[in-house]
């Protein structure tokens, strides 16, 4: 039984006749039939009732209905050898936003390096729509973000979430009081994240909500500049809770429900990863390294 064979049986079935499957793979019609003789012989079943064109045996549909899984395996195993003649050189592009960048990946990419010495690891931190971007253009394999307003064209798999912390000077009036509420920060310049980070809209959707003079609100795309920024200053700061902060800054006690974002892997839908691949041990890596299991 070989890779041809299991082809042909397959375009076989789509195609509905035997003449049709050899127009189709530019074959002669005989050479179909010596393909499935040999075929039913290898494997010891016939699969077609004799006189009728692709009238399948009952043997026959229960091997049509693993034929994709055989031809899928096959494939597989097909480019496992090559990459283990080729000894696995190449790359691997991943993107991810800047808190997976800072406080996960690092970590991932030497455990990986330490069993794929020779793949090299390209990484591009960004935002979680540009990174969606390129992947769609086929830029990425992958990235580590939210997932996309617009998530259709992807498979997204969330691993962990992310919440807001508010951070101020430790010398900011309101850290004399426990449990501040949320209310009392808008008498204080707010210093956010940009519009294309994925907190900003449920951040605006809840000053919205409240009928009093809004503060000042300040962005900034980097998150991690954040704290700088909020630094000797009465600024309150919106950053991730995994955001790591400079001396001068502290975490505030606020009474409020924290917006609460998914972070997880994001490939494009029906994106093929072949097991044992370089890309699917960077992932197995990556989800034991947040979970620990």
């Amino acid at each position: 039984m070989d890779l041809k064979e299991l082809i042909t049986f397959q375009t076989i079935l789509k195609e509905g006749t035997f003449s049709r499957a050899a127009e189709k793979l530019n074959y002669a019609q005989s050479t179909i039939s010596n393909q499935m003789q040999r075929l039913e012989k290898e494997i010891g079943i016939q699969l077609f009732n004799r006189g009728w064109d692709v009238e399948l045996t009952s043997a026959g549909e229960r091997f049509a209905s693993e034929i994709d899984k055989l031809i899928q395996h096959w494939n597989d195993v097909a480019n496992l050898t090559k990459a283990l003649q080729q000894d696995e050189i190449g790359n691997l592009y991943i993107g991810g936003i800047e808190s997976a960048m800072q406080t996960l990946l690092p970590s991932i990419m030497r455990l990986f390096h330490e069993q794929k010495p020779r793949i090299s690891c390209q990484f591009t931190m960004g935002n979680t729509d540009t990174l969606a971007q390129a992947i769609i253009k086929k830029e990425l394999d992958f990235a580590i973000c939210g997932e996309p307003s617009d998530s259709s064209p992807f498979f997204f798999e969330p691993l962990y979430q992310e919440k807001v912390a508010i951070v101020v000077d430790r010398s900011h009036p309101l850290l004399e009081r426990n449990q501040v509420p949320f209310r009392e920060l808008l008498q204080y310049p707010i210093i956010s994240g940009g519009p294309t980070c994925l907190y900003f809209s449920q951040i605006t959707k809840r000053l919205s909500h409240y009928e009093v003079t809004l503060p000042n609100l300040h962005t900034i795309n980097q998150i991690s500049a954040i704290p700088h920024f909020a630094k000797g200053t009465l600024a309150v700061g919106l950053v991730l809770d995994s955001t790591p902060l400079i001396p001068e800054l502290v975490r505030m006690d606020v009474v409020w429900d924290e917006p609460v974002i998914p972070i997880g892997i994001l490939m494009l839908r029906r994106q093929h990863t072949p097991p044992f691949s370089h890309k699917q041990l960077f992932v197995q890596l990556l989800k034991k390294g947040i979970t620990g299991s």
